[in-house]
């Protein structure tokens, strides 16, 4: 019997939201905002189909409430939105990280601040993904190159939030969710899909912050007989909030050790000809799909140029990039917008080595020969 593969035209967005649903999601909550909509457009179609739940709320805020409710009931969540709705959600977000919700939140970046460029391209989102709500919490951020990776690194995000108990972002960009590519969609079972843990106690001895038996505590779903308190203060095991300050430190250090302890299973990057690379662009989205075009142009002119490419960028991998770096002379870092992801080039490459940005904020994408004349100065 021949297998016929199910190859499909896709744009980003709709690949993002098919990966979404391979991953098992059954609930989406959000409200239309450009360049997003077509992820809320897809899953309004298909979730209703596959007995799941759509609904288009008031506002980002009531979104991503509800995505959290929907996954303390035992569903896996979607929401999804671009640049002020991605400011809106930045509270409930850390609500999700202190209450250990999993959840994923996929942005769309768009040209800011504000209104800005409701239809042009950046990548201007960087540092809100990793510091957008306040305090110190874990955070996962995936960054996706291609229309192929909008819907494997969707369903990578609902693994890392259900493996680790916390919400994880899929940082796009504009060019990324409208551009269209083929895209395989595997046969269910080809790409594992992870269950959430649950407790082995009987209700009676359920608490939901045990961590007993490791960092990320199992989790009990609402309605199946385990009753437990979920509040966004300062709480001991039992989830009812406490002002031990010592219980609270040993509490935030294990909500951060739990993600950087284990980052061979967070981690993921992409290097091209970085072997003798003496110059070295690191780039993320769609900008790097214009570095590895200036990575082949500045080959053809005798120029040793590598690309790395995190497609986790929170936590950024830090080790990797610094040993590159060393070998370099030069380290260009192209992006949308006015020098974010250069900022963490900074403080992690070899002090020794020089680095340069290749910077547009006006809602156009950067060109190759943008980068490779920078190689070439």
């Amino acid at each position: 019997m021949t297998v016929i593969a199910d190859a499909r035209f896709l744009q980003g967005n709709e690949a993002c939201a098919e990966g979404a649903l391979y991953a098992g999601c059954r609930f989406f909550a959000g409200y239309p905002i450009t360049p997003s909509t077509e992820i809320a457009e897809v899953m309004s179609e298909r979730l209703p189909k596959l007995g799941g739940r759509f609904i288009q709320m008031e506002d980002e805020i009531g979104a991503m409430a509800a995505v959290i409710g929907a996954s303390l009931a035992g569903v896996k969540s979607l929401t999804a939105t671009s640049g002020p709705g991605f400011s809106l959600k930045q509270e409930n977000i850390g609500y999700a990280c202190m209450t250990e919700v999993p959840c994923v939140i996929v942005d769309v970046q768009r040209g800011g601040p504000s209104t800005g460029l409701p239809t042009g391209p950046a990548q201007a989102d960087i540092m809100q993904a990793r510091w957008g709500t306040h305090g110190d919490h874990p955070i996962i951020v995936l960054a996706p190159s291609t229309v192929g990776e909008m819907f494997t690194e969707t369903i990578r995000a609902f693994n890392l939030s259900e493996r680790f108990r916390t919400p994880v972002i899929v940082l796009a960009d504009e060019i990324v969710g409208h551009m269209r590519e083929k895209v395989v969609i595997p046969s269910k079972g080809e790409i594992a899909v992870e269950a959430r843990r649950k407790p082995d106690c009987p209700p009676a001895k359920f608490k939901p912050y045990d961590v007993s038996g490791g960092d990320v505590p199992p989790m009990a779903d609402f309605g199946e007989g385990y009753r437990f308190h979920v509040t966004g203060l300062s709480h001991d095991d039992s989830g009812f909030p406490t002002q031990d300050s010592a219980f609270v430190h040993a509490d935030q250090v294990r909500m951060m050790r739990k993600i950087y302890s284990r980052l061979p299973e967070i981690l993921k990057w992409e290097e091209t000809e970085t072997g003798d690379a003496e110059v070295l662009l690191v780039s993320i989205g769609s900008t790097a799909r214009s570095a590895r075009a200036a990575v082949r142009m500045a080959r053809g002119m005798g120029i040793r140029a590598g690309l790395f490419r995190p497609m986790t960028l929170w936590p950024f991998p830090d080790a990797r990039l610094r040993e590159l770096s060393a070998r370099a002379r030069l380290v260009i870092v192209p992006e949308m917008n006015l020098g974010q992801l250069a900022l963490e080039v900074e403080r992690v490459a070899h002090r020794d080595v020089r680095i340069e940005g290749v910077f547009s904020a006006g809602g156009e994408a950067i060109n190759p020969r943008q980068i490779l004349k920078l190689m070439d100065a």
